[in-house]
């Protein structure tokens, strides 16, 4: 039996990954944007299911031979797709039973096992310029940092549900040639099911409130299930080094906040705290609730964090944490509110309120973005990918425990942040933000620029 190619898409099409998105761009020069398998093919050939040609073509009119026809099934069949998908690709195989039987150790063994590990990473540059007024207000202070992080993210395919998976990072300053060894920052294993998700292992913590609480990782279980209306259970430990009680600039300027010298080494000193040291891992129970539409429309979502550290006490001492300077804990609740216009414009914000803390308790943020690159991008980015936003943060020391604040505005400041992410070629991001504002506590202006170039494989 022959049959044309193209005609064998509809076919093919039934059973490919339900869940797959079409691919961005048109890997054959023989099918034009607007022909009728278009959307067939590029989805197919993201599948791994068609190749095409080595010179780039299709070619839809061939005729196709059982065999040919039986690799389609049998790479299909490596997808373990379910449901009606499912059932269609099971009289598939009933119809090409011996050609797969053929195939069988060739084929459908070797591609079952074919993608078993994947390894992917980036390599990463990054340049910071910190400024701030200098002692008594006279003129400002800047220190810069570059920093270069390769960085490698295996996955290892348990089976149709677990996989294992890594981040392991190596990381140079270059302002010092201070450089790092690989050393594992997360692993944990995963499994994905219909509408739930467990992770058990030393896994990303990044919540619901767009980074203004979260961005590190904790070790600990998380399980997640729902579809439009998610919701998602964690508990586990941070590590020593992540929460304390502190603020930023209390009462006068003085060289821990302004870097005097504006040498690298003072990049610490210059950003850093004043309170006590993050000496005591944290214990740590959370839980979100979110409603997320997938194209467009209104969507929200709330979240509650119990910690317990002694570094909070420990802050007491210099008041900068609690009035009474006996409190371990923090208790944060947290809410977010906004709206989809499509797939590209989104407006929303995002507020967390610490009820233990009684300095720097809350923190807000207020943005719009358009684009579909907005914060940075992955190995699926494409070239010509570009978002921009702009808004407004305030992220209170005691409430934004560790979250992004390295980047625009960071803990203990309040202002305008801006910030735009282009790829000029595939796999390739250049990112840029900026935020002037100032300090919470005390006086005292804050700037920071912030750029980035990532490598994607």
């Amino acid at each position: 039996m022959k049959k044309s190619l193209a005609a064998a898409l509809t076919t093919a099409l039934v059973v490919g990954a339900a869940s797959t998105t079409f691919a961005a761009a048109n890997p054959f020069s023989d099918v034009p944007r607007g022909h009728w398998a278009y959307d067939a093919v590029t989805q197919l050939a993201a599948d791994g299911v068609i190749e095409g040609y080595g010179d780039g073509t299709f070619l839809g009119n061939r005729n196709i031979t059982r065999y040919e026809m039986a690799q389609m099934v049998a790479k299909a069949l490596a997808r373990n797709p379910q449901g009606t998908d499912r059932a269609a690709l099971d009289r598939l195989a009933a119809e090409f039973a011996e050609e797969l039987n053929n195939l069988g150790v060739r084929v459908a063994e070797l591609e079952k096992y074919a993608d078993k590990v994947e390894l992917m990473g980036k390599i990463e540059y990054t340049y910071k310029s910190h400024r701030t007024d200098n002692n008594n207000n006279k003129g400002k202070t800047k220190v810069n940092q570059d920093d270069w992080i390769f960085r490698f993210e295996p996955i290892a395919h348990v089976n149709d549900h677990w996989t294992l998976r890594a981040r392991i990072d190596a990381h140079t300053d270059l302002s010092r040639n201070d450089s790092s060894d690989f050393h594992l920052e997360r692993g944990w294993a995963q499994g994905d099911y219909r509408n739930l998700q467990i992770r058990v292992g030393k896994q990303p913590l990044y919540t619901n409130e767009d980074g203004i609480i979260w961005d590190t990782e904790y070790s600990g279980a998380d399980v997640t299930f729902g579809n439009l209306l998610k919701v998602q259970l964690f508990a586990g430990r941070l590590a020593s080094g992540t929460v304390n009680g502190a603020v930023r600039n209390a009462g006068a300027w003085n060289g821990r906040q302004d870097g005097n010298g504006s040498t690298n080494a003072n990049w610490t000193n210059a950003t850093g705290r004043i309170g006590g040291g993050s000496n005591d891992p944290s214990s740590f129970q959370a839980i979100n609730i979110q409603y997320m539409p997938k194209e467009h429309g209104l969507f929200a979502g709330a979240g509650y964090y119990h910690i317990e550290d002694d570094d909070f006490k420990h802050a007491d001492g210099a008041k900068i944490y609690s009035r009474h300077g006996k409190e371990d804990k923090a208790d944060i609740w947290s809410a977010n509110l906004g709206y989809k216009f499509g797939r590209k414009a989104q407006l929303w914000g995002a507020f967390a309120q610490n009820t233990k803390a009684d300095y720097e308790d809350n923190s807000w943020q207020a943005l719009f973005r358009y684009g579909d690159l907005y914060g940075g991008g992955n190995q699926s980015t494409k070239k010509g990918s570009w978002a921009v936003w702009a808004g407004y943060k305030k992220l209170g020391s005691n409430t934004s425990l560790c979250a992004i604040n390295w980047d625009d505005a960071f803990a203990g400041t309040k202002g305008v942040v801006a910030g735009a992410s282009w790829a000029p070629m595939d796999r390739i991001v250049v990112l840029a933000k900026y935020f002037n504002g100032e300090y919470i506590t005390g006086n005292g202006d804050a700037e920071r620029l912030f750029g980035r170039v990532e490598f994607f494989f």
